[in-house]
């Protein structure tokens, strides 16, 4: 299979000379569209910008954004002048951003008004009440002896900081000698981009990922969609996120294909998008896709262009993957699975595989990476079928966590390998299936419960939507399942008739103990169910429960 030893600056210029005309950005909703050489220039003239006021090879720079259209020239500007992309959860409080541009030595930190209740003006002057009274580019704080500059992506002037135009105009008169120099000094094998994960346990995580890394995994990852550069891909997903970067630009990039972008997630403008500008290919997690299928006016859209797309970041259920193939014409969707230290996929199944296949695994592993199912315990093979940690060596492993050599031995053992921490099995064909994380596996009573087990049954159930199931501390047993359960619309069920029927149906040790009927899930800003607070409200609810009875 082909292997990229380039750079990304590389690759985005040998599209502009083979391609230059074919759309690399659209967002439909406000009709903004460059070309793979338009988008080029612009990225060639913010580089040189970025490269005026001080920021150069090697230096972190942190981008705190939705997917506005800049957000992309950003990156590619840093990664063509040698500097490492810092991305930051759009969900991120003062307290997290605090922490993250103090931890990665960030230089510089591209920003934009905000995000829903949160104003990241205000927060950066908060954290940094030098912007207010000293120069720019030569910023001297306390707090962040590394941080030298806040960039604010838009036309708005706000005191202490670049905005967008004013790197732009720096670039057209910068200095295109220096420009060439670092180009030509950067090597695939330079870290590009460092995401933060909360991994299990402790501080947030700052993943180194290089050029080769990424690109790599893009370049499998459109492979198994079968990609070329007439293909449209809709992503309403983050792009702080391994989701948006790899899954998304990078397997875009790397075939020459286009993006259809959205700045923020909509189940009805992703349906517009998808009609508006033909997207052959549809990104999500399975919430997003759930919404998309459900929402009173999705039968008013043409979706007969689609074809694949991913479903990610999350356990699939079977139910809504059947679903996007019958009813959202993603006949071919596909499934990754991997995490950010894996930048990020392992294993994806393919347009190819059979129905039943790309409904209940996660596929088979990709080219250049090996992969094993190994004992939690000894970190020896298990035979077939038999339920382990999943880990993976190859080149798709990132170069470590920033900072932190002992969290970092921790990950990737003396033989290489990245333990995952997520549970799971390969069948004799090589396909791989998840049945939850170490920390996820529920013990009750000795018996081990896997949430996925009893999640997928759950979506058996007439009239239930979605569920999730948690383990909650019980006396007795140490553990117990309880289950947080979306009905359908017009649907009323009782916490005894999902038992009964369960009890029918499962292992009385597995039905859960609780059943807890919701709305909504707590999110994180990709999209993913945060379990662990599912947990805490299980306990709570259960508490007030005891009250009232007392």
């Amino acid at each position: 299979m082909p292997f990229i030893e380039d750079t990304i600056g590389t690759v985005l210029e040998k599209v502009v000379a083979n391609d230059p005309d074919r759309e690399f950005m659209v967002y439909p909703d406000r009709d903004l569209r460059f070309t793979y050489k338009e988008f080029d220039e612009r990225v060639n003239t913010f580089a040189k910008g970025l490269l005026a006021i001080g920021i150069g090879k090697g230096d972190h720079v942190g981008i705190w954004a939705k997917n506005v259209p800049d957000w992309l020239t950003f990156m590619f500007a840093a990664a063509k002048i040698g500097a490492v992309l810092v991305t930051v959860n759009t969900a991120y409080k003062s307290h997290e951003v605090e922490y993250v541009i103090k931890q990665s030595d960030m230089k510089a930190i591209a920003i934009i008004d905000g995000f829903r209740d949160v104003n990241y003006i205000d927060i950066m002057y908060e954290l940094v009440p030098e912007l207010k009274t000293q120069q720019r580019g030569k910023l001297h704080s306390d707090r962040f002896p590394f941080l030298k500059s806040v960039i604010f992506i838009g036309q708005e002037k706000h005191r202490g900081m670049y905005n967008s135009a004013e790197i732009l105009l720096l670039g057209k008169h910068g200095d295109e000698d220096s420009f060439q120099r670092i180009k030509q000094s950067l090597d695939c094998n330079d870290v590009v981009n460092m995401q933060y994960t909360s991994g299990t346990t402790g501080f947030p995580k700052g993943v180194m990922l290089t050029h080769r890394n990424i690109l790599n995994n893009g370049l499998s990852i459109g492979d198994r969609q079968k990609f070329t550069s007439d293909d449209r891909v809709c992503l309403p997903v983050p792009l702080f996120h391994c989701f948006g970067i790899v899954l998304g630009v990078m397997a875009v990039l790397t075939h020459g294909a286009t993006h259809v972008m959205l700045e923020l997630y909509d189940p009805l403008m992703v349906l517009a998008a998808v009609q508006k500008e033909k997207c052959t290919a549809l990104y999500g997690v399975p919430t997003m896709f759930i919404a998309e299928y459900t929402h009173p006016m999705f039968k008013m859209f043409d979706l007969s262009s689609l074809r694949t797309g991913i479903m990610a970041g999350s356990t699939c259920p079977i139910d809504s993957m059947k679903k996007v193939i019958n009813e959202m014409n993603c006949k071919e969707i596909t499934i990754v699975y991997g995490l950010t230290e894996s930048s990020p996929g392992i294993t994806q199944t393919t347009t190819d595989d059979p129905i039943e296949l790309r409904v209940s695994t996660v596929g088979t592993v990709f080219p250049h990476v090996e992969a094993a199912v190994l004992d939690p315990e000894t970190h020896e093979p298990l035979p077939p079928n038999t339920i382990g940690e999943i880990c993976c060596r190859g080149y798709n492993v990132m170069k470590g966590y920033y900072k932190m050599t002992e969290e970092t031995k921790k990950a990737i053992d003396e033989k290489g390998w990245l333990h995952s921490g997520d549970l799971g099995t390969c069948d004799e064909n090589g396909y791989y299936r998840i049945t939850g994380r170490i920390k996820d596996m529920i013990i009750r009573g000795g018996e081990n419960i896997y949430p996925r087990e009893i999640e997928e049954f759950l979506y058996t159930v007439n009239g239930v939507k979605d569920a999730q199931v948690v383990g909650i501390p019980d006396k007795k047993y140490g553990e117990i399942a309880g289950a947080f359960v979306m009905l359908n619309d017009g649907i009323q069920l009782a916490e005894e008739d999902i038992q009964d029927y369960a009890r029918t149906k499962i292992a009385r040790y597995k039905v859960p103990k609780h059943i807890f009927f919701v709305k909504e899930y707590p999110l994180t800003a990709s999209g993913k169910v945060q379990k662990f607070k599912l947990r805490e409200l299980a306990i709570q609810l259960l508490e007030n429960k005891k009250r009232e009875e007392a």
